[in-house]
């Protein structure tokens, strides 16, 4: 009997884990459709890019200052969804740049196929696995300053050689960030699956992106 009261905490731990991980993933595969609808709509619509700026920094003014105040609330999954929707409009144009090109559609599918692969990839590791990645959670976050300092950098500089290796970093970067938020909701450091759902949806619109350069450089006739 004196064995019981652990294996029940024990056991309810496991289980709030797991529901975490459940709801994190719906959300998460709620977010990203409702956000490639609202990319489809902005091409479709044909919005300026100062729209889609406008769209952008909604986004982040939503992330910064709304969503912390309603994280533990239903109105945090509203919120979500206005984020990753405005998103969604932010990158339409770019999406409808690159598919302009003679093989554009071949090079959207295969950063979304690169995309999904590297996020399923990694999720599946962390799951299978169960390692802690807790430790990176320093190095990311340096690493990310530092890309940023450099894209801020390179506005002025404009140096392609630099715009490839940052879209590189940014890759491996939130690829790390995969591996970290993931192992966060299995060791309990993540118990509030609207922020981190926040966090892979970024994670993965971030690889997106910067994949959509890469191989949208190398297709550049």
């Amino acid at each position: 009997m004196q064995n019981t009261g652990p294996v029940v905490r024990t056991n309810e731990s496991a289980l709030a884990t797991n529901k975490v991980l459940r709801n994190t993933y719906m959300l998460l595969a709620m977010t990203l459709l409702f956000s490639a609808a609202m990319a489809v709509v902005s091409m479709v619509l044909n919005l300026p890019s100062s729209i889609s700026m406008v769209a952008f920094f909604g986004a982040l003014a939503l992330v910064w200052f709304v969503l912390p105040r309603v994280y533990d609330s239903a109105a945090g999954i509203y919120v979500v969804f206005a984020f990753t929707g405005l998103l969604g409009l932010a990158i339409g144009p770019t999406v409808q740049h690159y598919l302009n090109y003679p093989n554009g559609s071949q090079i959207v599918a295969t950063a979304m196929g690169g995309t999904g692969t590297i996020f399923l990839g990694l999720s599946a590791y962390v799951l299978t696995t169960r390692k802690d990645f807790s430790f990176m959670g320093g190095f990311l976050f340096v690493g990310l300053l530092v890309a940023i300092v450099a894209m801020i950098a390179n506005i002025f500089l404009q140096l392609p050689i630099l715009s490839i290796a940052l879209s590189a970093a940014i890759i491996m970067i939130m690829s790390g960030f995969i591996l970290y938020d993931t192992s966060r909701i299995l060791n309990g450091g993540e118990t509030n699956y609207v922020r981190a759902t926040v966090s892979l949806f970024l994670n993965i619109y971030n690889i997106f992106q910067n994949l959509l350069f890469l191989i949208g450089m190398g297709g550049d006739d």
